[in-house]
């Protein structure tokens, strides 16, 4: 029997059982789409990671106080971390010939109260560096100076979200808001960066300067009594000069600190190229995991295509015995059955790639905590959805395939 009447006699025999053939589709429709709409929104979430950590500024490393003596990552954890970092450490860094700014901040969560609105929002504080550092643009007003720094004013500049959060339409330049039950003044509002930082809406923030943060806001002080700086962003010259800068900020940094040959520093330096390089490592293992979950649904739906098979073998015993006795082989019947599995995943396979469409368009319409997580749907993502749809669904069929192809004839005609 030709390929053609193979494939001819499958698509009749499902044709003949609509429904059936439909409810088993359903399984891999729902497999597929799971499978699309999942791994997008991880691939999304991986997407955005690695644009916001482009958009907060190029070559810049973070410098952060850390307990040497606390295991892992626990050594940067406030509740461990050993606060170590001060103003005048980050002066001495700025003189670092391939440094190009150098922004020291402490920041924390607050209420931001304008009239009878509220806004819960990040309290960044810092230095007009912080500009070039993080890569803030202004689109109204302007940033606070050194001399704000200086005179401990009470400042904000705020983010783009929470001024329309407090103003709504209204010009919030010249207006006074409350933070910690002290006035600010809004001297300027940032252009929307969009996205987000380790859960932080990089438009939801308040930046006030650093001194007035320090002694009128979250006052924290080193072990040697100074105003202490949670972190210090520095800008190199380029991505070249990194490696070497690393070195000189380390080196500064233990002179400062007084740091014999055989202790451990007291802060740690990360790269944005290290950090951004970790998070995309999570959101991969993510994905991963995501797509791992939906394959449950393909496995369960090959199940099905399994079940429905040895159904319809058992059927249509007697017309797989006459087809024999006309002269059929076993390959022909194998062929016609792996065919009908095959079709069954490949239609379902279809109808899944349009509904994990849908869905991933759907989670991207989704708001959470003011940032949406843009689904990618990647070609690579598709083919590998259909591909193991495909796969699972001949493998599924493969053995009702053999069993209606080892009946005998004879018993065969006799079924039934």
């Amino acid at each position: 029997m030709k390929f053609r009447d193979s494939l001819a006699s499958a698509l009749k025999s499902l044709a003949a059982n609509k429904l059936r053939s439909g409810l088993t589709m359903l399984g891999m429709v729902i497999g597929v789409a799971a499978v699309i709409g999942l791994m997008s929104i991880g691939r999304g979430a991986e997407t955005m990671i690695t644009s916001t950590f482009e958009d907060l500024g190029s070559n810049v490393v973070w410098v952060q106080p850390h307990n040497p003596d606390a295991p892992g990552f626990a050594g940067l954890s406030p509740e461990f971390a050993t606060q170590s970092l001060t103003m005048d450490d980050a002066e001495a860094l700025a003189d670092i010939p391939s440094v190009v700014a150098v922004a020291p901040s402490n920041t924390n969560y607050a209420e931001l109260i304008a009239g009878n609105k509220s806004f819960a929002a990040m309290i960044e504080g810092s230095t007009p560096a912080v500009q070039q550092t993080s890569n803030y643009t202004l689109a109204r007003g302007q940033f606070f100076t050194d001399r704000s720094v200086a005179k401990r004013d009470t400042v904000v500049v705020l983010g783009d979200n929470a001024a329309k959060e407090l103003f709504g339409s209204a010009d919030p330049l010249g207006e006074r808001i409350k933070i910690k039950g002290k006035r600010f003044t809004v001297v300027g509002i940032l252009e929307s960066k969009g996205g987000a930082v380790m859960g932080i809406n990089m438009d939801d923030i308040a930046i006030i300067p650093i001194t007035t943060f320090q002694t009128k806001i979250f006052a924290q002080q080193t072990t040697s009594g100074e105003d202490a700086v949670e972190s210090i962003s520095v800008q190199l010259a380029s991505s070249d000069s990194i490696n070497g800068a690393i070195e000189d900020i380390e080196t500064v940094l233990r002179k400062r600190h007084r740091i014999d040959s055989d202790e451990k520093d007291d802060f740690v330096i990360v790269s944005q190229e290290q950090v951004s390089s970790m998070l995309t490592q999570v959101t991969g293992v993510f994905t991963i995991f995501l797509g791992a979950i939906a394959g449950i649904s393909l496995l369960v739906g090959g199940i099905g295509i399994m079940n429905i098979m040895l159904v319809s073998v058992t059927e249509r015993t007697r017309e797989i015995g006459i087809r024999k006795a006309l002269g059929a082989k076993r390959r022909d019947i194998l062929v016609q059955f792996l065919l009908e599995s095959a079709v069954i995943s490949l239609v379902g396979s279809s109808i899944g790639i349009v509904c994990g469409w849908f869905m991933s368009r759907i989670a991207s319409s989704i708001t959470i905590s003011g940032t949406n997580i843009p689904a990618v749907v990647a070609p690579d993502i598709v083919v590998l959805a259909i591909s193991v749809a495909i796969v699972i669904g001949i493998v599924s069929g493969i053995y009702p395939a053999i069993r209606a192809a080892r009946l005998n004839p004879i018993d065969a005609l006799h079924y039934g």
